[in-house]
């Protein structure tokens, strides 16, 4: 299409508006591609933007889990070779649960979900929980989903994760993932 003849369209309204994901909800666990456009929807969930999550945050209303995955230690490094994991940066106070976002999870990698769930909520089902990762990171939708259909009745998603925070100049903390966490699925 030429560029005359599609700014004509765009001007017309006949194009779809730029920025429009359009992403439908799939009826399971996105089990791929985890950095793609999201859904504008998660059922049984509220959707959150950076600045009602943080209003949240604020006023200490909820609970907030960052499922970001985490690299393992390669397997095949020389022995003596010094690994140092990647710093992370987040919401403060956020409990970090790496790779429990995945759409298939082992059940020991379930279990340390559910601990951190517990830790953060104290075991109350109906306390507020936002989910987050990075901007278009399906690891936080499918981490809400799974919450949801584990029982938890007030689930929040930030899609914009820690990008759309970090872009409106709010604060962050250097954090390590909760203790616990699985070594590999």
């Amino acid at each position: 299409m030429k560029p005359v003849a599609a700014l004509v369209l765009i001007l017309s309204g006949l194009a779809a508006p730029v920025g429009a994901k359009g992403v439908p909800e799939p009826d399971g666990y996105r089990m791929e591609d985890f950095r793609a456009p999201v859904p504008e929807t998660l059922s049984g969930g509220t959707v959150l933007d950076a600045e009602e999550a943080y209003r949240m945050w604020q006023a200490g209303e909820a609970a907030f889990i960052d499922v970001l995955p985490q690299a393992p230690r390669p397997p095949n490094l020389p022995k003596g070779t010094i690994w140092r994991d990647k710093p992370h940066d987040t919401i403060p106070g956020a409990l970090w649960l790496p790779n429990v976002g995945y759409g298939a999870i082992a059940d020991v990698t379930a279990q340390y979900f559910r601990r951190g769930l517990e830790k953060a909520t104290s075991g109350d089902l109906s306390y507020p929980v936002v989910f987050f990762c990075l901007d278009d990171c399906w690891m936080s939708w499918n981490a809400a989903k799974r919450a949801h259909e584990w029982g938890y009745t007030d689930v929040y998603w930030l899609p914009e994760g820690t990008d759309g925070w970090t872009f409106m100049d709010y604060p962050v903390e250097r954090v390590t993932p909760m203790e616990g966490q699985p070594q590999a699925d």
